[in-house]
């Protein structure tokens, strides 16, 4: 019999998107598999959503909001598969994206291969999404996948990976403390924990960007905390399996790129990350301003600045979601 495979859904407040989500997982070809949505308090009706789905193949879950890692914790305490799909509530899967990693699953023949795809962004419409390919877009070993992560900066959401039973015990539960950046730390512990990373091209996901609630979009102090802690594990993960030269400059341009995402006037972060730039043999520089935020800030002052910048990006957002949803 086929090996088995969960599909893992944590979802908050997600009604407007949980449908399209659960169905994507539904109509995968890899016809062993099981479903398993938890509902993380939501104070919509994404439970209530849910529960319509509700059968021998689909799981509901219900719990006291406690975060998104604790969800997806205990959605892998009920999954028996022998890989494990995660999805967040907003994004989808191509009918076909498991059955073709479950394919060179067989090919390679370890456990602890770690199995990415091909995935692109999206705004209302994932037939409109475009594939836009990185360097990670690439079959590489753990060490390599790492530096390309940090000095790239670039990333990969969940819903690319597939994972086995084996790797996931290996690599432990997601980190409860963690509220942003929680995937990006996740998956570098994967990775550490690997043999190998194997790209399947022709497997699709889709990551849709028109979710105001997305924890990406959480700027509190309590968020950058997260991403600085979350980048410190990080950089630990990869010094673990090699502490050279060449990987403690990958992980001071890591922590570089992290001064992009926190307030400068944060001391206490900064001065971390100072002290860990010397211990990895070099120094953090502040992070370059545009001249149109430099002019900005100088007329209405550092907060006025910030507070300008996302209102802009908020605007970004919201346009191109509508333009998106009519077109």
């Amino acid at each position: 019999m086929p090996e088995l495979v969960s599909i893992l859904i944590p979802a908050y407040n997600a009604e407007k998107w949980i449908r399209e989500t659960i169905e994507s997982a539904l109509f995968q070809t890899w016809n062993n598999k099981e479903i398993i949505v938890v509902d993380d308090g939501s104070t919509d009706n994404t439970l209530q959503i849910a529960k319509k789905y509700e059968s021998n193949l689909v799981k509901v879950i219900s719990q006291e909001n406690s975060g998104a890692n604790a969800a997806r914790n205990k959605a892998f305490a009920f999954a028996q598969g022998d890989y494990l799909q995660w999805l967040d509530a907003d994004d989808l899967l191509a009918p076909d994206k498991i059955e073709k990693q479950m394919i060179e699953k067989d090919h390679v023949g370890n456990t602890r291969i770690l199995l990415t795809s091909a995935w692109a962004k999206f705004y209302y419409r994932y037939q409109n999404a475009k594939f836009s390919p990185d360097n990670l877009w690439r079959d590489l070993d753990p060490i390599e996948w790492l530096m390309t992560r940090f000095i790239d900066d670039v990333w990969m959401n969940p819903a690319v990976w597939l994972v086995s039973r084996k790797l996931t015990e290996l690599a432990g539960p997601w980190d409860q403390r963690l509220v942003r950046d929680q995937d990006g730390e996740y998956l570098c512990r994967l990775v550490s924990q690997s043999k190998y990373i194997k790209f399947v091209p022709e497997a699709r996901s889709y990551y849709r960007q028109c979710n105001p609630k997305s924890v990406s979009r959480n700027l509190s102090d309590k968020s950058r905390e997260s991403i600085f802690l979350s980048r410190i594990l990080c950089v630990g993960y990869l010094r673990s399996l090699e502490d050279s030269e060449r990987t403690r400059a990958a992980c001071l341009t890591y922590l570089q790129w992290c001064l992009y995402c926190i307030d400068m006037d944060q001391t206490a972060i900064p001065e971390k990350a100072h002290a860990l730039a010397q211990e990895l043999g070099g120094e953090l520089q502040p992070p370059a301003r545009s001249w149109r935020y430099s002019i900005i800030e100088q007329l209405i002052g550092s907060c006025g600045a910030k507070d300008a910048k996302r209102m802009i990006e908020t605007f970004k957002t919201l346009f191109r979601s509508n333009w998106h949803k009519v077109f």
